[in-house]
Formats: C-alpha cells, sequence, structure tokens
C-alpha cells in the first residue's frame, strides 16, 4: 500500500471518528440519524424512482453537512472563548439557524418527494 492511500484512509478514520463524535455528543444528531433511517426505510417501502433518491439523499446530506460544521463551530468557540460572550453566542445561534434552515429545506422536499407515493396509496 502506497504512502498516499495510507494517508487517504487516515483521513477517513479521522472524518469517521468525528461522525461518531458527534452522533454521540450531540442530541440534534441522534435525531438526525432516526430521520435518516425512517427516510432510507420509507423510500424503500415506497421503492421511490431514481430521481427522487437523488433528492432525499441530496437533502440528507445536507442537513448532516451542516450539522457537523455546526457542531465544529461550536466545539471552537468553546475553546477560544470559554467565558460568555455575545459575538460567540451569535456565532453558535447562526450556525444552528444554517442547520435549522436545511432541516426545513430537508422536510420540505421530503414532503415534496413522499407525497405523490402515499396518495397513491389512499
Amino acid at each position: 500500500m502506497t504512502k498516499y492511500l495510507k494517508t487517504r484512509l487516515k483521513s477517513f478514520g479521522y472524518a469517521g471518528a468525528g461522525l461518531v463524535h458527534m452522533i454521540k455528543s450531540e442530541p440534534h444528531a441522534g435525531i438526525h440519524l432516526l430521520v435518516t433511517i425512517l427516510v432510507v426505510i420509507a423510500a424503500i417501502v415506497l421503492n421511490v424512482a431514481r430521481m427522487d433518491w437523488i433528492l432525499l439523499t441530496f437533502a440528507i446530506a445536507l442537513v448532516w453537512a451542516f450539522e457537523a460544521i455546526n457542531t465544529a463551530i461550536e466545539h471552537l468557540c468553546d475553546v477560544i472563548s470559554p467565558d460568555q460572550s455575545d459575538s460567540i453566542k451569535y456565532a453558535k445561534d447562526i450556525a444552528a439557524a444554517a442547520v435549522l434552515v436545511a432541516a426545513i429545506g430537508a422536510t420540505i422536499i421530503g414532503i415534496t418527494v413522499f407525497s405523490p407515493y402515499i396518495y397513491a396509496l389512499i
């Protein structure tokens, strides 16, 4: 195995460790995990079309990416300024707002994708 490949594999390991830490330490990440599992199960059961899978995958990835960025910002803010600070509070609040916006967008995508399938069952 080349040094380049070993380095890349280590990078994936670090990213995986970050993901596991986020899921274990952030309550909202646990909620995202549960919703992700439910959406995937629903998409399989309803046999959604390829393009719908693409939309759902994009929505899921967007929420997870923003949650990861939010978590990283929170940790960094806690190290930079352990004391109360309005600027740090705003940075954390804005990062959390980004996750909220992504989650709302993902919810709209989910409703748009699943509605026709659910309607067909009724």
